[in-house]
């Protein structure tokens, strides 16, 4: 009898580990599936339409950095996740560089101020763009872009704003500086008297 009551005791706890395990894996795959199950809404495929909605996502991309949040139910779902790393991809382009640019600007001095761009298009040799892509393994992913645009070997226009400080950034990336608090001396203040040494005749 004591070997059955052994053996249906550890073929119980194996069941209840399998039945947690696919719970947790249900319930994970829930947030992906749940946007994957809504339809799609109909494409237009006029040539209108479509250069409309170019325009859109242009306008969007250049609006400036754009970060999105975890949902509640990732942030707790990630308790059962492997370790994420931060990955982050294209040129970091802070508030501070694009002031600095100006139209009448020759091609070496962009790349000074902002670096070698990510994307030169060979087709587009007038157009260089500086692409932002950060994904922080707590599910919070961060995104800009920089368009800069060429006449005749100098900036006329550059697309792209509202752009994170190089400290915003930091702090994103480090999370914020905690700063110690001195505690107050709680010693009495002594009076210090100063004697002026004597003089010689």
């Amino acid at each position: 009898m004591p070997v059955k009551q052994a053996v249906f005791h550890r073929f119980t706890a194996k069941a209840a580990l399998a039945a947690g395990l696919a719970c947790t894996l249900a319930l994970s795959g829930c947030a992906s599936w749940r946007n994957q199950t809504r339809p799609a809404p109909p494409v237009a495929t006029d040539a209108a339409a479509s250069a409309s909605d170019a325009e859109k996502s242009a306008a969007i991309a250049n609006a400036g950095a754009q970060t999105v949040q975890a949902t509640r139910l990732q942030k707790f779902l990630w308790i059962f996740s492997p370790y994420r790393p931060d990955i982050q991809q294209g040129n970091f382009v802070s508030q501070e560089m694009l002031n600095q640019l100006k139209a009448g600007q020759t091609r070496d001095q962009v790349r000074f101020l902002l670096g070698s761009p990510l994307l030169m298009d060979a087709f587009h040799a007038d157009r260089w763009d500086y692409p932002f892509y950060l994904a922080r393994g707590n599910g919070e992913l961060t995104t800009s872009r920089v368009t800069v645009f060429f006449k005749n070997d100098v900036v006329e226009r550059f697309e792209g704003g509202n752009l994170p400080s190089e400290r915003e950034y930091i702090d994103r990336i480090a999370g914020p500086v905690k700063v110690a608090k001195a505690k107050p001396d709680s010693r009495p203040v002594q009076p210090v008297t100063v004697t002026a040494p004597a003089t010689q005749q």
